[in-house]
């Protein structure tokens, strides 16, 4: 019997890939094909290349990596035995290599942003589900960081890291406390099927959202310390500090996740058994263009609705200053009217004198009392 040949051994970035689209380790690469772990370090740096078996084993393996799984969500490997989806596809391996192949392509900003997305979302979807425990805000999640990106794609597109750019957009709208006065948030969601997985997202769900951003981009997408405390704006000891009580709680419910390599597997086992899936680009290119629309309309009528009402304001106000009419109020102390009655004896002498005394003046008829 003729053996079939090897496939092509890809790139050396694109080595590294496949061997992350598998969820293996350097380690377990270098145990499957009997080879010291330098050696794969080497092979995926491109400082050294397989040959004779070691060529045809590697090849093969990766090549089982880069065909599609049962459902698009598990591949096979070399020995049969099957292998989820990666939790994270976020970082390209090459940067240099890909920007150049980018700058060589001259891809318009349309198909550089869903090239982006295409990379991007499947992961992120699943990571947006870790962090919430709701499939539906986890596709909105990763649909307005997207749009965000797409409004401000120049900006995104000279960064450094588009992919970390978008992914801590994605978590910040996810962990917003907001969500909670939404009334569609008040519902709860199916959990998931499998009791395992429904105690693992328990747990994740009981930590505080500080705590299970930094376990996940830590245990669950294999970010470094300083890039984990970086992407969370925090000192690197107060992220070691939440990675290790949020381990310890992980721990305290499943005592077999204390491997923090074997609860990177079952992160990524829970997240690929949703099967989540995300929109196309270019609908969320014609979502976002269409919001960016809305609110800019938005914004230019209660600019002209202020402009009238000042104008109106304007126009009707007085020109100069006229003081207020004060209030009527009680005046107080204003004694009562008297009511005619005796003479005191001071007014009874008053009137005899005045009696007593000689008229003077003109001749006038006085009458007589009877």
């Amino acid at each position: 019997m003729t053996q079939s040949p090897a496939p092509p051994l890809p790139s050396p970035g694109e080595r590294r890939r496949l061997r992350e689209k598998g969820a293996l380790t350097q380690d377990q690469v270098a145990a499957r094909i009997g080879v010291p772990l330098r050696t794969v370090r080497a092979w995926e740096a491109g400082r050294a290349a397989p040959r004779g078996r070691k060529l045809e084993e590697y090849a093969r393996l990766l090549a089982a990596f880069a065909e599609p799984g049962p459902g698009g969500t598990a591949d096979r490997g070399t020995d049969g035995t099957e292998t989820t989806a990666p939790l994270e596809r976020q970082t390209p391996p090459d940067a240099g290599t890909a920007r150049d192949d980018l700058e060589t392509a001259a891809l318009t900003p349309d198909q550089a942003f869903d090239a982006l997305y295409s990379f991007c979302a499947p992961a992120l979807v699943r990571q947006a589900y870790l962090l919430t425990g709701r499939r539906a805000l986890a596709r909105e999640s990763v649909e307005h960081a997207f749009q965000s990106a797409w409004q401000r794609w120049p900006e995104v597109a000279q960064d450094c890291d588009p992919a970390g750019w978008v992914r801590a957009t994605t978590y910040e709208y996810a962990l917003s406390p907001w969500h909670r006065f939404r009334l569609g948030h008040r519902r709860g969601e199916p959990p998931p099927a499998d009791a395992a997985d429904r105690v693992l997202m328990d747990v994740l769900l009981g930590l505080p959202p500080s705590y299970r951003r930094t376990l996940l981009l830590h245990d669950g997408v294999g970010l470094g310390l300083p890039e984990t405390a970086a992407e969370t704006e925090a000192s690197r000891r107060a992220t070691a500090k939440r990675l290790l009580h949020a381990r310890e709680a992980v721990a305290a419910r499943v005592p077999e996740l204390a491997d923090p390599s074997l609860l990177h597997r079952r992160l990524i086992e829970l997240a690929a058994a949703e099967r989540l899936s995300a929109a196309k680009p270019a609908t969320v290119r014609v979502n976002g263009e269409r919001r960016a629309r809305f609110w800019t309309r938005a914004a230019i009528a209660f600019t002209v609705a202020i402009i009238g009402a000042t104008t109106l304001t304007l126009h009707t106000a007085p020109t100069r200053y006229e003081r207020p009419v004060p209030a009527g109020e009680t005046v107080q102390g204003v004694p009562p009217k008297a009511a005619p009655g005796p003479l005191s004896f001071q007014q009874e002498i008053l009137r005899d004198m005045l009696r007593s005394q000689t008229q003077s003046g003109p001749e006038r008829l006085v009458p007589e009392a009877r």
